[in-house]
């Protein structure tokens, strides 16, 4: 292994790299480890917990120990995996020095744009949880009569002789919209109305939320925007590498790299299926298990697997908790309502804060080519996913399923 100094950081390389200055093997602190792959459709950097991610960094392998393989890295990398401290670096992808380059701690800025139903009820979330991570909120809106509002509503919201312990809100013009450390994308062309008769809303909302999409991801180009793009609108995982590919992409569209790394970008649609598993799984003791055992993989939508238990997988059993979860939103529609308050909280609010706390969520990040739900948090070493022990192989093959689903959409 060779070791070389850059930025402050040592970067492990098992091959000689060109360009760095050499240095000894470090006893402590943050190690970066080169690893090769894909430039577009590769991971672009991540937090490792098993010695087998360096071999096989991109795949759904990750998520299983049993499926890795089992080098045996020298003793620094070794000792640096042991301590949490390790992380992989795609050096194939343009921009990677950038990975090297350790997050800033403290309270983040938070800007939203679109304040309709979804963005106003996880706007009002972060205002009243997000206290101890969110500096301050801004809101974007093409209404300003709605902004207005907003800002007005929620400037009232306070403790009594606390007024300072939730986040200020204020309007921003769109010029500003980057100017933040966390961008929460919940615009949206607008939602078929409940007597439509549409089954698959999410897939009716892509092709012209791509396009919103799309025009907001050259901005945060332009704006060299580092910090965290949040995909919630429909369909949020297919969105999500809409951002991440055309911010990386010229005036002519040619693609260079030049914009949102991989893991900027988090999809915010598995947290109300997860949530959605657990209400079904509290009122039916058959799905019980799901509360201690559970877990919830693929996308916000058609693909979805929910597994009744890892330890005690039962096939049958997960396909109908599956099903149950995955058609909720028909349930609440069927009521007479638009079914917007438990994703904006679920997957919006609660996960995003979970994320800016370093705490374990469900989200979607850049797996094998696409944006996959898994359980994962952001850690000062990079993005950690879930690592199981063993994912039984009827489950494995669903999200492998959902993997080729999400690729045959974009």
């Amino acid at each position: 292994m060779y070791y070389y100094c850059h930025l402050n950081s040592t970067l492990a390389s098992p091959t000689p790299l060109a360009g760095f200055v050499s240095t000894p093997p470090p006893t402590e602190g943050r190690l970066f480890v080169a690893v090769h792959g894909d430039s577009v459709l590769g991971r672009g950097s991540f937090r490792v917990t098993h010695p087998g991610q360096l071999a096989d960094p991109h795949s759904l392998r990750v998520l299983d120990a049993s499926r890795l393989p089992r080098p045996e890295p020298d003793g620094p990398v070794a000792a640096a995996l042991k301590r949490g401290h390790l992380t992989a670096v795609n050096v194939d992808r343009p921009g990677w020095r950038s990975a090297l380059t350790p997050p800033v701690p403290g309270k983040k800025r938070v800007n939203v744009l679109a304040i309709g139903d979804v963005g106003s009820t996880l706007l009002t979330g972060l205002k009243l949880l997000g206290g101890d991570v969110i500096s301050s909120i801004g809101i974007c809106d093409l209404s300003e009569q709605i902004t207005a509002r907003w800002e007005f509503e929620l400037g009232q919201i306070a403790l009594p002789w606390d007024y300072n312990a939730m986040p200020e809100v204020e309007v921003i013009t769109p010029d500003r919209l980057f100017d933040c450390d966390v961008f929460v994308f919940v615009a949206s062309k607008g939602i078929p109305p409940v007597d439509s008769g549409i089954k698959d809303v999410r897939m009716y909302q892509f092709e012209n939320n791509a396009k919103i999409v799309a025009h907001y991801a050259k901005m945060a180009r332009k704006a060299n925007f580092r910090g965290l793009w949040c995909a919630v609108s429909d369909p949020v995982d297919p969105l999500a590498k809409v951002a991440y590919l055309e911010s990386n992409r010229d005036e002519d569209g040619n693609w260079d790299g030049k914009g949102l790394l991989p893991e900027q970008v988090q999809g915010y649609g598995l947290g109300v299926m997860n949530a959605r598993a657990a209400y079904y799984a509290k009122r039916d003791e058959r799905f019980a298990s799901f509360l201690t055992e559970g877990r919830t993989f693929g996308p916000h939508g058609t693909g979805l697997t929910v597994a009744n238990s890892i330890a005690d997988y039962d096939e049958d059993l997960s396909r109908e908790l599956t099903e149950l979860t995955l058609t909720a939103n028909l349930k609440m529609r069927e009521i007479g309502f638009k079914p917007y308050v438990a994703p904006a909280l679920s997957s919006g609010a609660l996960s995003i804060l979970l994320t800016l706390r370093g705490q374990w969520h469900c989200g979607s990040v850049f797996l094998d080519g696409i944006y996959m739900g898994v359980k994962n948090r952001y850690t000062p070493y990079g993005v950690e996913t879930e690592l199981l022990d063993h994912i039984p192989d009827p489950l494995f093959a669903h999200i492998a399923a959902a993997a080729k689903h999400l690729k045959e959409i974009l």
